[in-house]
């Protein structure tokens, strides 16, 4: 996979990146969600549409309700709406191709939002996921455990970022892995991210195991919450470190509490905003190549080279709560209900 230099920026870095843009007014910006009940995507949608707003554009939106069906649907509505771009969240990256051939083939620019899609007309941005992997396979190691029973908790098989996530965790992990210090009990792809799935694939991982699992990485905060519930069951939240990402804010309280070792912190406000302003200038005629900080990338499953944008995340443990806090991303109280003592920030 050729690796990007990760664009280390915060909001205010973000806005000086393109400061002194003026794009074109009365542009539609088509925005396709692929579960737009999961909390993070309120946070960017708020930031993204408030852009395209300000800038006097339309921002319209479906939310395909985690069926491919449904978002193949949904991004010909935007087509037919005449959105001048779109920004695609993809519930799965291969079922939406043929949507995007025909947003293609109509010359209508494309954003692959957080996941990718692989086609060389979709402009990738997120945060580097294979990062995020390393990320909390290293807050493990470092903070949680560094052997025993590792179960996994992996994202839709569907969703490239699972892949992308897990390429990272194994990185870090397999060396241990490899020296038998770190054995997988368990390891499980999710059906939809949902955490009520998550809870039932670790029930059964627990139950197979006789629940000696010493530690589980789960890949995103939803999951996590799942987990932590069935450990809770069996009297093991907190002794079992779990990871997660996305910094929910149910999540944040979790490692503020105990229950949760990590969440790896993608500040979405940040991602919202540079790809509501690279939008607006692909519907103003700027091409790919022209949008900040943009570079090569190739990852997925078909190996397709994609222009792209990766921002670099933020592992959030007890010790560095204060970030989210001092960022506005959470106030105190809600993070720090019920928290052990020691949290930073709390």
């Amino acid at each position: 996979m050729k690796k990007l230099t990760l664009a280390l920026m915060g909001a205010a870095m973000m806005s000086a990146s393109f400061a002194g843009a003026a794009f074109a007014e009365g542009k539609t910006v088509g925005v396709s969600w692929k579960v737009f009940q999961e909390e993070r995507w309120k946070r960017d949608e708020a930031v993204i549409k408030a852009i395209v707003e300000a800038n006097g554009d339309k921002y319209i939106s479906s939310d395909a309700q985690g069926s491919a069906a449904k978002q193949l649907t949904d991004v010909e509505s935007l087509i037919s709406q005449g959105a001048n771009v779109l920004l695609i969240v993809p519930f799965d990256s291969e079922a939406i191709l043929p949507a995007v051939e025909k947003a293609s083939a109509e010359g209508i620019p494309m954003i692959s939002y957080d996941v990718q899609i692989e086609h060389p007309d979709a402009l990738y941005m997120t945060f580097d996921n294979v990062g995020v992997g390393r990320l909390m396979a290293k807050t493990m190691l470092e903070k949680g455990k560094t052997e025993g029973n590792f179960a996994f908790i992996n994202g839709d098989k569907g969703d490239p970022n699972a892949t992308f996530l897990f390429q990272g965790i194994m990185e870090v992990l397999k060396p241990n892995m490899d020296a038998g210090k770190i054995k997988n009990v368990g390891e499980v792809s999710t059906d939809g991210w949902k955490p009520e799935n998550a809870q039932r694939n670790m029930e059964q991982i627990l139950t197979a195991n006789d629940n000696k699992v010493d530690a589980v990485i789960s890949e995103n905060d939803g999951m996590a919450g799942g987990v932590v519930a069935a450990l809770e069951a069996q009297g093991l939240a907190g002794s079992v470190p779990v990871t997660g990402q996305d910094g929910d804010l149910a999540a944040i309280n979790r490692v503020a509490r105990g229950t949760q070792l990590v969440s790896v912190w993608k500040d979405s406000r940040a991602l919202g905003k540079i790809a509501a302003e690279a939008a607006l200038m692909l519907a103003d005629g700027k091409a790919m190549t022209d949008v900040p900080d943009v570079g090569k990338f190739s990852g997925g499953k078909r190996g397709v080279e994609v222009n792209a944008v990766l921002l670099a995340p933020t592992a959030i443990t007890k010790d560095n709560v204060n970030v989210v806090i001092d960022a506005g991303w959470i106030d105190k109280a809600t993070a720090c209900e019920g928290a052990q003592d020691g949290v930073a920030g709390c």
